[in-house]
């Protein structure tokens, strides 16, 4: 089982085509209930997710209409009559997904997590493979539609992970000498967050990696001029050291390469992170099948 939060809202079983969550309402529930099911989520948190601009009078009913549609979602075809992942209890509402389920969001912050020990350990290719997997993962929208504390908190969450993850891609691509990648990376990552030096830093070791010195000081001193202009402040003591450095040697520190593995810190590597984040099983042909 495959659940997709990002982008197009979907659950897919092995051999089925996918299934589209229809409805802003619906997918909002089944997302706070995919992402707090180890905890469970309170009634009336979910039903403030709904309406964040104040509850309706018959909230409570109306909740339980839409927590049908996303029980009705969940249920599994092989699953035996009268089981259901979804149960009320004391308040909550707790989801237990089956064995071995995926889900996206997830999928990608272990990659990103997977591929910063692997970055730090000198496996670029490793961490290439994994964070180029989550950044394809992360550049769809998470409920672009739904206001609210909740939804904008989770937004901003994986807008962070997704910055990481063009970092990692960025400074991996460059240990491993493929210049026009770590270049493409870390500039998508400037485009996201102009004010983030750390993507400024990986731009500068893109070009420095690339053999272009003069791109890499152009690009400090960009920096140095928008953090003027905009925070009134000079880079931080690494960004500086960074250009130091460049000013001594021509080019920045940049991850040794060493030979790939296919383990990190001991633990063999989720074959669905190394695949790039790859749907399940599909019959061709077959569009995502649509539920309202």
């Amino acid at each position: 089982m495959l659940i997709r939060l990002i982008g197009l809202v979907t659950i897919e079983h092995e051999g089925l085509a996918p299934l589209h969550v229809s409805g802003g309402q619906a997918q909002t529930v089944l997302a706070r209930l995919v992402l707090e099911r180890e905890s469970g989520t309170v009634r009336e948190n979910l039903a403030d997710t709904l309406w964040p601009e104040g509850l309706p009078d018959t909230w409570a009913s109306a909740l339980r209409g839409v927590v049908s549609r996303v029980r009705a979602h969940l249920a599994n075809p092989l699953q035996r009559p009268g089981e259901t992942p979804l149960v009320s209890q004391s308040g909550r509402y707790l989801l237990r997904l089956p064995e071995g389920a995926a889900v996206d969001v997830e999928a990608a912050e272990r990659a990103v997590v997977q591929a910063e020990a692997a970055l730090a350990d000198g496996g670029h290719a490793t961490a290439q493979q994994l964070s180029a997997g989550a950044v394809a993962q992360l550049r769809g929208s998470f409920l672009p539609a739904q206001e609210g504390e909740w939804a904008g908190g989770v937004r901003e969450r994986l807008e962070d992970l997704r910055l990481r993850a063009l970092e990692l891609a960025s400074l991996s691509a460059a240990g491993l000498g493929e210049e026009h990648p770590a270049l493409r990376y870390a500039e998508e990552a400037v485009r996201h967050a102009p004010l983030r030096e750390s993507a400024h830093r990986c731009r500068m070791t893109a070009h420095a990696a690339a053999g272009n010195r003069a791109d890499a000081l152009r690009a400090y001193h960009r920096l140095r001029e928008v953090l003027a202009e905009e925070l009134g402040i000079d880079p931080a003591a690494e960004t500086q050291a960074a250009y130091l450095e460049l000013l001594r040697s021509g080019r920045p520190a940049v991850p040794r390469r060493r030979p790939a593995a296919c383990r990190t810190g001991g633990t063999v590597l989720d074959p669905v992170l190394l695949g790039a984040f790859e749907a399940l099983p599909r019959p061709s042909g077959s569009p995502p099948r649509r539920v309202g």
